[in-house]
């Protein structure tokens, strides 16, 4: 074997992935292929992984290499950051740390040369602890450290778009318009990777470099908080602590399964104050929770009450229920009582 091929990456076992690409099934499936593509972004063999993440969800693979990723400490996929699960730009200009990787293929050749002697000893390149306090609570309170399946989605189909698609509900791509925002549709693995002209990052510093609160509903009847982020261990006593200074709480409902919870003020003004208060400002137990506004019910149908209702393990309301319609081409119950020819009688005919 030549010098170069032995530069390659040796066969890994399992790669490097954040939660969200990995998916929600703990029995994934994985196709491995040694030397199966070149990495984006050191163009060099490594093994590709595939993979679906989940029932309805595209196929994944394995994008950059495992010595780019430790490099950077970030997902094989989706190049977000493992450790709070943002953007390498994002990470970058609150750590205020400057990008050491060579752009150049010669010197990126060197470079990566070099560093796999200091991985072998380290997970990463990137230092946490270094960072100031100050950087450290800015990066937890922009973590994203939830997962995000909708990410695994399929793709827009194009056909679709252009009203061509005659695939039907048998497209393996999702039938929807893409959204107005053009700018993130234009979005380069290599810039993430860098954390140059990433369209994702700038939207994310410019609302943290402009903190401009959390925007009231329209709606004066709204008197709901919705919390994200409520870990096991974050009860409902914990949460009526930290919001009842803010005024009268009606209820407080917390769903374990998801993660969340729903604080209901009894008057609009408490739950106003709490919102400006406690956005981006909320700690329980160590864990960051996120703060917004709940929806009205006529925003979400009128069904929502007894489907709530089943997810939280209460009582349901029959009444509430959708009704199931009957069989194509029947008009209504029919009962034997009501056709005279079932019970016998008849028009006779007598003589005079």
């Amino acid at each position: 074997m030549s010098g170069a091929k032995m530069q390659w990456e040796k066969g890994a076992d399992f790669p490097i992935l954040c939660e969200t690409c990995l998916g929600d099934n703990p029995y994934v499936r994985m196709t491995k292929q040694t030397h199966g593509k070149e990495c984006k972004i050191c163009a060099r063999p490594f093994t590709v992984f595939r993979w679906c993440p989940g029932a309805g969800m595209r196929y994944k693979k394995t994008e950059i290499c495992q010595t780019c990723a430790k490099i950077k400490n970030v997902c094989q996929t989706c190049v977000l950051d493992l450790e709070y699960g943002l953007p390498v730009q994002v990470r970058d200009s609150v750590l205020e740390v400057q990008d050491s990787v060579p752009r150049s293929d010669v010197n990126r050749e060197y470079f990566i040369n070099r560093v796999e002697g200091t991985l072998g000893q380290a997970d990463t390149l990137v230092n946490y602890s270094k960072a100031e306090s100050v950087a450290k609570v800015a990066l937890k309170s922009m973590a994203r450290t939830e997962p995000f399946y909708q990410r695994n989605r399929a793709h827009i189909c194009s056909f679709y778009v252009k009203g061509e698609c005659k695939r039907g509900e048998e497209c393996p791509f999702r039938h929807e318009l893409p959204p107005a925002d053009s700018e993130m549709a234009h979005q380069n693995i290599k810039d993430r990777y860098y954390g140059t002209n990433d369209p994702v990052a700038k939207k994310m510093l410019s609302k943290a470099g402009n903190p401009s609160g959390l925007q009231k509903p329209h709606d004066t009847t709204i008197t709901s908080l919705f919390i994200t982020g409520v870990e096991f261990d974050v009860t409902e006593d914990d949460l009526r602590e930290h919001f009842h200074p803010f005024g009268e709480i009606k209820s407080i409902v917390v769903v374990t399964k998801t993660k969340t919870a729903f604080v209901n003020f009894t008057y609009r003004a408490a739950a106003e104050a709490a919102a400006s208060k406690l956005y981006n400002n909320l700690n329980i137990k160590g864990h960051v929770l996120r703060v917004q506004w709940g929806k009205s019910r006529s925003a979400t149908g009128a069904v929502i009450p007894a489907v709530s209702a089943a997810v939280l393990g209460g009582p349901i309301d029959p009444d509430l229920l959708p009704t199931i319609p009957p069989p194509p081409g029947t008009t209504g119950i029919v009962y034997a009582s009501t056709d005279p020819g079932l019970l016998g009688s008849s028009l006779k005919n007598y003589r005079a």
